[in-house]
C-alpha cells in the first residue's frame, strides 16, 4: 500500500521515524508545520499519519471517531490494540495511549477505497492553515502566538452512507471558532462528495492556544513563512526525487 514507505513494522510494533513522518506531512498532506520537521525541538508525528495507518491496517468502517490523546515522538513502538466492541487504542509498550478509535457499521479492507479516502481527507486537512483558519481567526479578532503557533489536533469523526465512493472529495460546509479565555475550539465540518453526490459527513476539532488580539502584520508574517517553508519543502522533495 502507498503508506508502506511512511512507517515500518518491527517486532510486531508500528515504528515511525522523523523523516518518514515529515515526508508524509509534506508529500501527502501538504502540511508544512515546522513541528513535523525531523530536527524540530518539539517534533511530533502528524495525527493524520496515525489516522491513515489505522485505516490501512484495520480497515475502514461506516462510522468512526478518532480522539488524539497525546503527541507522538519519533521511533516510539506502537501497538494497535483492538477490542471486540470496535474500540481501538494506539499505544506504546507502557500503555500510554496516543490515539483512541471507536467504530461501528460495515467495514471494508479494499486498499483502493481506503487510499482514496485517506488522500482526500489529509489533502483537505493540510489546507487548514492558512486557507480556513486565517479567515476564521480574523473574523473573531483573535490569533495564536506568532512566535509559537499552537494548533493541536483533538479529534475527527466520519459517517459514510456507503463504503465505496469513487474519487471522493471534501467540501467544507461549516467552520466555527469558540473562544474560551486564551483558548479557541475550532470545529470544521465537511460533506464527503462522490460523483456529485453527498455520500457522508466528516468533522474535525482543533485546539488553538495562547490566543491574542488579531494583528494583520503578524499574521501576514506567519503566512509568508508558511509559503516559504512550503516552497523549500517542495524543492527538497524534487531534489530527493532526482537524486
Amino acid at each position: 500500500m502507498f503508506l508502506d514507505s511512511f512507517y515500518s513494522v518491527q517486532g510486531g510494533r508500528i515504528v515511525i521515524t522523523a523523516p518518514q513522518a515529515s515526508h508524509f506531512a509534506k508529500e501527502v498532506a501538504g502540511d508544512f508545520n515546522p513541528i513535523h520537521d525531523p530536527d524540530a525541538r518539539r517534533f511530533c508525528v502528524p495525527g493524520d499519519l496515525l489516522f491513515a495507518i489505522v485505516l490501512a491496517r484495520l480497515g475502514l468502517s461506516e462510522s468512526m471517531t478518532f480522539e488524539f490523546r497525546n503527541l507522538l515522538g519519533a521511533e516510539i513502538p506502537l501497538e494497535l490494540r483492538e477490542g471486540a466492541d470496535g474500540h481501538i487504542d494506539v499505544c506504546d509498550d507502557a500503555g500510554k495511549v496516543y490515539l483512541e478509535v471507536h467504530r461501528s457499521g460495515a467495514q471494508t479492507r479494499d486498499e483502493t477505497v481506503i487510499e482514496e479516502l485517506i488522500r482526500c481527507y489529509v489533502a483537505a486537512s493540510g489546507k487548514n492553515f492558512p486557507h480556513t483558519l486565517k479567515p476564521l481567526m480574523e473574523s473573531r479578532g483573535v490569533m495564536f502566538n506568532p512566535d509559537r503557533p499552537m494548533v493541536m489536533y483533538e479529534s475527527m469523526s466520519l459517517k459514510l452512507n456507503d463504503l465505496d465512493n469513487p474519487e471522493p472529495d471534501l467540501e467544507l460546509s461549516n467552520a466555527e471558532l469558540d473562544i474560551v479565555g486564551k483558548r479557541g475550539n475550532v470545529t470544521l465540518e465537511y460533506h464527503l462528495m462522490s460523483a456529485g453526490n453527498a455520500v457522508g459527513e466528516i468533522a474535525k476539532r482543533l485546539l488553538l492556544g495562547s490566543l491574542r488580539e488579531y494583528c494583520p502584520d503578524a499574521m501576514a508574517g506567519i503566512v509568508e513563512e508558511f509559503y516559504r517553508l512550503k516552497a523549500r519543502g517542495t524543492r527538497l522533495g524534487m531534489d530527493e526525487a532526482g537524486s
